[in-house]
């Protein structure tokens, strides 16, 4: 599963070196605050609808910043927003621990969600560039694989900091820890380049710029409007799962923070398979089938999971499945929307398209906190992300498939 790693030049291994980099510690500052939920609600009063109104907004401004990202990538280069991206959340994820309450908290984390959706934008576009067709899959899915390794990293904090110190303490600490993945940015100033397509594309296209909006004109406009509803149904299931979750199992299912922190083990594992597996698998059989297979699968698990009256010892083993499929979603998405959009716009589509389905999904976490006081919360989480994966099959089987294209200077 991994000899095509050793058929890539140095520059495609350090371009993977710094984009698996970029999006492990984006997702560990962002999946900290998913741990600290029950611990805000208890400290300042939180509703879980105030709850699910944090992480909505930050999902809302990382669409934003995932569209100005890529756009600004595609006129200044794909490295120095990178950097800038990084930069941005870290610091933003370290203001978070100095927050006293609700409304506070609510500013500062949605000022980290631009950084946090412009990461992904950057970072995707670029490894998709850099990398050969016949890897691109594999590649951008193994990038994809980062976020389990984030959210691992930020679960083990999590029982670390709340076994050690006590609760108030510990939430700011797990947010202070948030800076340290700025230090990645001196990794990417001094190892890694612009992918030759794009610095190609540029030169070629010096005197007359695509404009952002050129993904809205009607050669464009299809194929905006479906990998938006794509990413809309891969986000709103995702987030309508892990965010929750840590809640779910503590408030619902009773478990302690050890426990807790146990059974996410088991599905962040699920999730570091799921990534690799439909990584290789999109190279393999297509991308098309590879996201049929993983969309079906997410619902069912989903369902299956949250709200059939399993036992704790059942919920254990389900988690891995659970972790595989609706994680495992997303490992080919980088790869097909960089064959999907021409080069001259490539960030600007990418970024859109991902990042309106980031921030339309992030209300679905939002509605699962307001509607779980008139319902169990497992009930609402089954529903919503039930239908949104349902969703994802809709676009794909309207999508055309891109396995094996090769990318054009100029198209």
């Amino acid at each position: 599963m991994f000899a095509w790693v050793g058929e890539l030049s140095r520059q495609e291994k350090k371009t993977l070196i710094a984009a698996y980099g970029g999006w492990s510690v984006d997702a560990f500052d962002f999946m900290i605050y998913t741990f600290v939920i029950p611990t805000l609600m208890a400290a300042w009063g939180m509703s879980k609808g105030q709850a699910g109104m944090i992480a909505t907004s930050a999902l809302l401004m990382s669409a934003l910043g995932g569209w100005i990202a890529g756009a600004l990538s595609d006129r200044f280069g794909r490295v120095r927003m990178l950097q800038i991206t990084i930069a941005w959340f870290a610091c933003f994820t370290f203001l978070c621990g100095f927050t006293q309450s609700f409304e506070q908290l609510l500013v500062v984390r949605s000022l980290q969600g631009l950084g946090f959706g412009g990461e992904w934008a950057v970072g995707s576009v670029m490894i998709g560039e850099i990398i050969r067709a016949e890897h691109r899959g594999k590649a951008v899915g193994t990038v994809q694989s980062g976020w389990a390794i984030g959210w691992g990293a930020a679960a083990a904090m999590f029982a670390v900091f709340f076994t050690l110190l006590p609760d108030d303490l510990a939430w700011r600490a797990l947010f202070w820890i948030g800076l340290a993945p700025a230090l990645l940015v001196l990794y990417i100033r001094r190892h890694v380049k612009d992918p030759e397509v794009f610095t190609a594309t540029r030169a070629r296209t010096a005197t007359q710029r695509a404009h952002f909006l050129e993904i809205f004109s009607p050669g464009l406009l299809r194929i905006t409007l479906l990998t938006s509803l794509m990413a809309t149904g891969m986000q709103g299931g995702y987030y309508a799962v892990t965010i929750w979750l840590p809640t779910y199992l503590k408030t619902v299912r009773g478990l302690s923070v050890i426990g807790t922190g146990g059974y996410l083990a088991v599905i962040i594992s699920g999730a570091f398979a799921g990534y690799l597996t439909a990584a290789w698998l999109s190279d393999r059989i297509g991308r098309r089938k590879t996201f049929f297979l993983f969309a079906v699968c997410s619902a069912l698990t989903a369902v299956i999971y949250t709200l059939l009256p399993i036992s704790d010892a059942q919920m254990l083993v389900l988690g891995f499945p659970l972790g595989f499929f609706v994680s495992g979603n997303f490992s080919g998405i980088g790869a097909y929307f960089t064959e999907l959009f021409p080069s001259r716009v490539r960030g600007s589509g990418q970024g859109f398209a991902y990042n309106f389905g980031r921030g339309i999904g992030a209300l679905f976490s939002a509605l699962v906190g307001y509607l779980s006081a008139t319902m169990p919360l497992g009930t609402a989480i089954g529903l919503f992300a039930g239908s949104a994966f349902v969703v994802v099959i809709l676009a794909v089987s309207l999508l055309p498939e891109t396995r094996g294209k090769q990318l054009a200077v100029y198209d």
